[in-house]
């Protein structure tokens, strides 16, 4: 009995230190899935926060080059004049830059014509939109502060109580935050070529999905915002309309000045920019009023039929929803409706005096 005893009692001591050590190693082996997964969330939450911007000015980034105004919450836009004399000038004009791009990329002063400037006696000013170029990054950005912004921009180089604005591709897009939330301050608009958010809730769906469904997949990744790559961003031909391509050759290049304009980063530039163009906006542009009952400010759309950039059936629906809006639809042309010679001039003509002798312009249809 004894020795049957004394068996029992190894028997369980032996059993005990088996459990012992499976739980031992179960603990360790939880400990090290913990810290493994603790580890993992920390690298995800630091790999998707924005990298800090290299903010013009400061010992990590670029000096201060051009004239800034120094916006309400201490932010800064850098801007470029031209034209006649702002004093002196009757229609001043705020250009508003596109996706990827800056106030150097301004088509007035290479393609508006001496004469027009001096005729009319126009001034215009082009700025940096916040995170490009020399303008600081605007963290809480939206549709809504950027119109916000052009609106300091004119008070602060005393502008006047009204002001024209033109927007080229994303500052298009731009010019509908203009028409919704600072009307009051303009005294006409301009959209060329504007970008379209296919999540605007009036779109109709088959419309948007076939407009949608044009665009190359990368594309189609980047405006849903899972993928960093774009044929925009990149500059690949393939964007281009022959009309576009022919302009891209005169002027040297898609961006020649493509250092300074996302020399604070791509985040706070380019992936920004995406970010707040195609999230859900505050109001949707198929919504507006006609701002301008009296007819004492007019609205123009231009769009070229061949723009691979924006789906030409898009403008038209919005331009036939709006009929306040004067529609040109230009037949042969492409994105970069500016850059065409002679045709800034029709542009601004049409904006400031209501000239409309533009060759093969379209009415919207429904």
């Amino acid at each position: 009995m004894c020795r049957e005893g004394r068996d029992k009692k190894n028997k369980s001591e032996a059993s005990t230190r088996s459990h012992t050590q499976a739980r031992s190693s179960s603990d360790i082996f939880k400990t090290i899935l913990l810290v493994v997964i603790v580890g993992s969330l920390a690298w995800f939450y630091k790999a998707i926060q924005p990298p800090t911007p290299r903010t013009i000015g400061s010992t990590s980034g670029a000096a201060v080059t051009w004239p800034r105004i120094k916006l309400r919450d201490g932010r800064h836009l850098a801007y470029k004049e031209f034209g006649f004399p702002r004093d002196e000038a009757k229609f001043k004009i705020i250009y508003i830059h596109g996706f990827d791009s800056c106030k150097l990329d301004s088509p007035f002063p290479q393609f508006l014509s001496q004469a027009l400037v001096e005729e009319l006696r126009i001034y215009t000013v082009s700025f940096d939109r916040p995170g490009y170029g020399e303008s600081d990054p605007d963290p809480n950005r939206s549709p809504r502060s950027i119109a916000l912004d052009i609106e300091e921009l004119a008070d602060g180089l005393g502008l006047g109580p009204n002001f024209y604005v033109v927007g080229l591709s994303m500052g298009g897009e731009i010019t509908w935050t203009c028409l919704k939330y600072i009307p009051h301050r303009l005294a006409g608009a301009a959209l060329l070529g504007p970008v379209i958010n296919y999540w605007w809730r009036n779109l109709p769906r088959d419309i948007t999905r076939e407009a949608f469904s044009l665009t190359s997949p990368a594309d189609q990744w980047a405006l849903r915002k899972w993928f960093p790559f774009s044929n925009v961003i990149a500059g690949n031909p393939v964007i281009f309309s022959r009309q576009d391509m022919e302009v891209v050759s005169k002027l040297g290049g898609f961006r020649p000045n493509l250092a300074y304009i996302r020399q604070q980063g791509e985040y706070e530039s380019i992936h920004r920019d995406l970010k707040v163009g195609f999230s859900s906006w505050e109001f949707d542009p198929l919504d507006l009023e006609d701002p301008f009952p009296n007819n004492n400010v007019s609205v123009h759309l231009w769009h070229g039929d061949e723009d691979r950039f924006v789906p030409v059936k898009l403008q038209r629906y919005i331009a036939s929803k709006l009929p306040w809006i004067h529609y040109h639809e230009l037949s042969g042309s492409g994105h970069l409706l500016p850059y065409v010679e002679g045709l800034t001039d029709k542009i601004t003509k049409s904006l400031l005096v209501g000239e409309e002798e533009v060759p093969e312009s379209r009415e919207a249809s429904a």
